[in-house]
């Protein structure tokens, strides 16, 4: 095997390939979009790139990654590649995450030569001015389909661009998606100048290609589940039926896509707009149909114990005093509750797709002990259910899902799914049953067998998934579709999107202007030599951001008008300014749904209660509009947050005017009271209040936890007075905060 031979690589670590060499010695040039399916070896391009842009360039290499477990896996990677010397006993090699304190990052920042973080934690800590971009010579950008809309990507990039001195983008993906639009959007928000993309069919690439088989196995759906679907689709006839007779253009169930849907959505926002009560009633309805469309693909696709824990749940929600309209008419029907009655008596699972996945697993285990495999499922009650079965029947396996935890279920933290991904690496069990969080950079190089619980629509997440095998070894792939389902729809859609996706990246890569300069070549080193054989930031007014509000575009506005920001958790509101003003925004939207659905004025209360100056600004251009309120329900509310809490209302058009009032705001205090820190403090109107002002300063408690403290405790003293187990036993309060709670009381002043 031919090596890469370079100064900053290992000897003999690096195998060389051609297609890659030839891509790096153009993304040296200029910025650049790299699509290589997965498994043809992505980091190893931005590898050699990194390694000759630090040779020749000098400075620092920033790489991101959407997750915290890919962001991990490249710092092994280059760690195991690069060959750099320790600075002062320190690793040249830093990971940034969000648990590291921001003067740790600061420091790693100044010494270190790479470093690798997700984006956001880079966006906020350039949002506070921790350090600058100025010395980073290349940005990888990986998964960077992600950089449309809102994502930190784009903001990072943009700030790239204008800062560093001599700045290189490399971005790279598996799968930017088939349309050519979307594409073409990520190509302008990150600076993309030219695309280089190969795939399996290529001349340079087949004699590093694997053979990978697929396989796909037609299911057929059993006579309960059918009848089940019966139930179902009369539901859905009834809901079209009740559209179509209020004037809606709504098509025949068979042809109920997901484009149909949106039309229909489109058609249902615009009789709101015009507030015309067909329209508010009509996105009842619709919100029937979304629900029982989704039990259809569930009962088609993943079975019936999967159904059956989807149909119990909305009939919890029905009961519940916060369920919707949709949830409590839908139970109440009559062909919803013989459904109910019929599922009922399903005692174990009906679908035959989870006895031949534990059939294919057995197999594969069986002539290959070995083995690797994953099994890809969209829904996490399908990735339980399925591995319940594989170690009811003692086969080592488990699961891998994303962190958020959904009803009783918790999900995996980032470090859980990084130490997953090392045991099933290192063999310690053999079988990985994943949601979409497993789809993106998994490196795994010897799984052999990748089953789909489902085929997907999407052709981002099937080239994905069907990139976990066939890296360093024969692969293949099973695909499970249930005859006559959208299973076998997906499977064609996905098929077509593919096919057009290669096509369009070639197109867009011609279309793009060869705008870049090779004048450089001469200091790059050549194939052969690898081988043997804006507005200044920060000199603004302070303004103290929540750290929950980062996302927003109003805080990336801030940045570029100059603002001196500090990012922390705030107790309320999501700005302060100087030692008087705290700041709630709402959207309009967010304002009429909180009004609706959770307690508007209470927030508000606490907003009052926490400082001098309350502000609330309303964010959008027709507040009455949003939501079925009568208008004189909204001046109500207007009026008691204005007049009886002494709120200030402002009122902006978008995000960008947001910004810009919050800046002439700090202007002013700045101007007239000089810079100070935010100040919980305010007189109150009674000793209740007092109390729960006393409590809510400690940290991490605020104004809901110091009421439940001061109604269990019954005054501060007795909260002082009790002990940590006493205070952990507090409904929302817990060990974290009983602790803070407990030393504070008991530090010594000075």
């Amino acid at each position: 095997m031919t090596c890469i031979n370079h100064p900053l690589i290992r000897p003999e670590s690096l195998e060389s390939r051609e297609y890659q060499l030839t891509i790096a010695m153009r993304a040296l040039d200029a910025n650049t979009l790299v699509v290589l399916p997965t498994g043809l070896g992505k980091t190893a391009v931005a590898l050699i790139v990194a390694a000759s842009r630090l040779y020749n360039e000098g400075g620092k290499v920033l790489m991101l990654a959407p997750t915290k477990p890919l962001v991990e896996q490249h710092l092994r990677y280059f760690e195991n590649h690069i060959l750099l010397p320790d600075n002062g006993g320190n690793s040249p090699f830093v990971m940034f995450t969000g648990e590291t304190p921001g003067e740790q990052r600061t420091s790693d920042w100044e010494r270190a030569t790479f470093i690798f973080a997700t984006p956001q934690v880079i966006k906020n800590d350039i949002l506070a001015g921790r350090y600058s971009l100025e010395q980073v010579t290349l940005m990888i950008i990986d998964e960077c389909h992600r950089a449309v809309g809102n994502y930190a990507y784009v903001f990072l990039a943009g700030q790239y661009r204008s800062q560093a001195r001599n700045p290189r983008i490399l971005a790279m993906t598996a799968s930017p998606g088939g349309q050519q639009d979307k594409v073409r959007d990520v190509c302008a928000n990150v600076g993309i100048e030219q695309v280089e993309t190969r795939n399996e069919d290529d001349a340079d690439v087949r004699p590093y290609i694997h053979e990978r088989d697929i396989e796909i196995i037609s299911v057929s759906l059993p006579p309960e589940l059918e009848k089940a679907l019966d139930h179902l689709n009369r539901l859905l006839d009834d809901r079209l039926k009740i559209l179509a007779g209020s004037g809606f253009s709504v098509p025949k169930r068979q042809q109920l896509s997901m484009k149909a849907l949106n039309a229909i959505n489109a058609q249902v926002q615009e009789k709101i707009q015009l507030r015309e009560p067909a329209g508010f009633t009509a996105a009842s309805v619709y919100a029937e149909i979304m629900k029982l469309k989704h039990a259809v693909g569930l009962a088609e696709s993943q079975g019936s114990e999967v159904l059956k824990t989807y149909l119990a749940r909305l009939a919890s929600e029905a009961t519940s005093p916060a369920g919707s309209k949709a949830s409590r008419r839908l139970a109440g029907d009559t062909v919803f509750t013989s459904l109910m009655d019929r599922v009922a008596e399903w005692d174990h699972e009906l679908h035959p797709k989870l006895g031949i996945v534990e059939a294919i697993v057995k197999s594969e285990l069986r002539n290959s002990k070995d083995s690797r495999i994953i099994i890809f499922a969209t829904y996490r009650d399908a990735v339980q259910l399925i591995v319940d079965r594989l170690t009811s029947q003692g086969i080592q396996c488990e699961r891998f899902v994303g962190q958020a935890t959904k009803d009783s279920e918790k999900g995996l933290s980032q470090k859980k799914q990084i130490e997953a991904l090392r045991r099933f690496r290192a063999g310690e069990f053999r079988v990985l049953v994943a949601t979409s969080v497993g789809e993106e950079g998994l490196d795994v190089p010897s799984t052999d067998l990748v089953v789909f619980y489902e085929a997907v629509p999407s052709e981002i997440r099937s080239i994905q998934r069907k990139g976990r095998t066939g890296r360093s070894g024969h692969g293949k792939i099973i695909v499970l579709v249930t005859k006559g389902t959208q299973d076998e729809t997906f499977r064609y859609v996905s098929q077509s999107r593919e096919r057009a996706m290669a096509k369009g990246i070639r197109q867009i890569g011609n279309d793009l202007p060869q705008s870049f300069s090779t004048e450089n070549k001469a200091t790059q080193m050549s194939i052969e030599e690898f081988t043997e054989t804006i507005v200044p930031s920060g000199t603004g007014p302070a303004i103290i951001v929540d750290d929950r509000e980062t996302s927003s575009k109003v805080v990336e506005s801030l940045h570029t008008m100059g603002a001196s920001i500090s990012i922390q958790r705030l107790p309320v509101g999501d700005y302060a300014i100087g030692d008087r003003i705290i700041i709630e925004r709402k959207t309009t939207r967010d304002f009429t749904d909180t009004l609706v659905n959770r307690d508007l004025l209470g927030q508000v209360r606490s907003l009052a209660s926490s400082c001098i100056r309350p502000v609330l600004v309303i964010e959008g251009e027709d507040l009455c509009q949003e939501r079925n309120i009568h208008p004189n329900a909204i001046r109500g509310t207007l009026s008691a947050i204005a007049i009886d809490l002494g709120v200030i209302l402002l009122t902006t058009k978008d995000e960008a005017d947001t910004a810009a009032m919050l800046l002439v705001i700090a202007r002013r205090e700045s101007e007239e009271r000089g810079e100070r820190a935010p100040s919980i403090r305010k007189p109150y109107h009674s000793h209740r209040e007092q109390l729960e002002s006393i409590i809510g300063t400690y940290p991490d408690i605020g104004l809901k936890n110091a009421r439940l403290l001061l109604e269990h405790f019954g005054s501060v003293q007795g909260i002082i007075n009790a002990g940590e187990k006493a205070l952990s036993e507090v409904p929302g309060i817990g060990e974290k905060r009983a602790k803070k709670i407990y030393e504070l009381s008991r530090h010594p002043y000075g």
